[in-house]
């Protein structure tokens, strides 16, 4: 990496940790591109040189909220005893961690980012975190660094055809319902349409998730996401 490069990267990190300033102190619906000039020391024009749009900056910011998730997620992982039950626990946990902030999963998941999305992902964890995943195993390695939340659990649902849990037909099914059941919660959290915390969303995701599950699942016992 040049000087030049080096320079850039930096001035990255100087806005993107501004932006991070402001969702803590004023909340993630508050993060404009004047704030952002004000709390760095530098005008809005500055900002423009190495962002496209405010989205991608709130993006990136939101990004560090994952950490609780990502440290998380082994733990919830290991209680599985195979391919499908970790698929559950893996929403569960992602679930948890999404409704007690969702406005900022909202902003790194839902909102629109452009075209390529997921080059915004692999640039932050190539500057922010590249060492971050040295202990993880690969299933885990995907369920983070994957953009796109149909491919993020798939992996583990292959898994379970190959185990015999699960047809191939089933997969894209119970992918695609998982996922809109999940934006569903979060919207509805984010507009207010029921008053619910974090856990009782998680658990009425997860009942929904689970009976999609145990619908198209080969074994004659029914899969909880309680271990």
């Amino acid at each position: 990496m040049n000087n030049k490069e080096i320079q850039m990267q930096r001035m990255w990190q100087y806005f993107v940790d501004a932006t991070v300033e402001i969702i803590d102190q004023k909340g993630i619906e508050n993060v404009t591109i004047r704030e952002i000039a004000n709390k760095a020391g530098y005008n809005s024009a500055t900002i423009y040189n190495y962002f496209q749009e405010v989205s991608h900056l709130i993006f990136f910011a939101a990004l560090n909220y994952l950490n609780k998730f990502i440290e998380e997620l082994p733990t919830y992982m290991d209680k599985g005893d195979h391919a499908l039950d970790r698929y559950l626990l893996s929403w569960e946990c992602f679930c948890k961690h999404s409704f007690e902030e969702p406005e900022v999963y909202y902003a790194i998941f839902l909102a629109d980012l452009g075209d390529r999305p997921e080059e915004l992902l692999t640039y932050y964890y190539s500057v922010y975190q590249s060492d971050v995943f040295q202990d993880f195993t690969e299933d885990i390695k995907i369920l983070i660094t994957e953009y796109n939340l149909s491919t993020r659990s798939r992996k583990e649902l292959d898994k379970s055809v190959q185990e015999g849990y699960l047809t191939k037909e089933a997969v894209a099914i119970i992918n695609e319902r998982t996922v809109l059941i999940w934006q569903g919660m979060l919207i509805t959290i984010i507009n207010n349409r029921r008053h619910l915390n974090a856990e009782e969303a998680t658990n009425k995701t997860m009942q929904h998730i689970t009976e999609i599950v145990n619908n198209y699942s080969l074994a004659n016992a029914c899969f909880g996401h309680d271990k």
